[in-house]
């Protein structure tokens, strides 16, 4: 997969006594639950006008790119990685950093595999508004999602 840039979009700043954009997880599956929950409520207050289907959405596409970093990205439940929401009235951007360098690639669909499904649902939410970049130690693998 080649790597994408990050698109040209406002930045919006957290205001003021607002929860961090920021979740610390614990690289095992419940940690897809916490995620659904935190970027829900992100988006709910930093982008009040969201429709559910935006908010939605986005719940998808962060639970599945944590469900990957858990799986992919960490060496078991002593493993943490971060998840990074930004949310404005344009677009939600969710990112997920995990210590592992090996970059996710994107299979073409199979009714014979029980995997590998988390990177066709993310394409088919967000065409060509996803990638991944280095970082210094790991990767991010990040996703945008349009408001509707």
């Amino acid at each position: 997969m080649t790597d994408r840039e990050r698109s040209p979009v406002p930045v919006r700043c957290t205001p003021p006594g607002w929860p961090p954009p920021v979740l610390l997880l614990v690289g095992e599956p419940a940690s897809a639950r916490a995620a659904r929950e935190f970027v829900r409520d992100h988006v709910r207050r930093h982008a009040p006008d969201a429709s559910d289907d935006h908010v939605e959405t986005v719940v998808l596409v962060a639970c599945e790119l944590v469900t990957n970093s858990v799986r992919y990205g960490t060496a078991g439940p002593d493993d943490f990685l971060r998840l990074v929401v930004d949310a404005d009235d344009i677009r939600t951007r969710v990112e997920v950093h995990d210590r592992v360098r090996r970059h996710p690639r994107l299979r073409p669909a199979s009714a014979h595999r029980t995997r590998g499904r988390g990177l066709v649902i993310l394409d088919a939410l967000c065409p060509g508004r996803w990638g991944v970049t280095d970082l210094a130690e790991g990767k991010s693998v990040w996703a945008e999602v349009k408001a509707t």
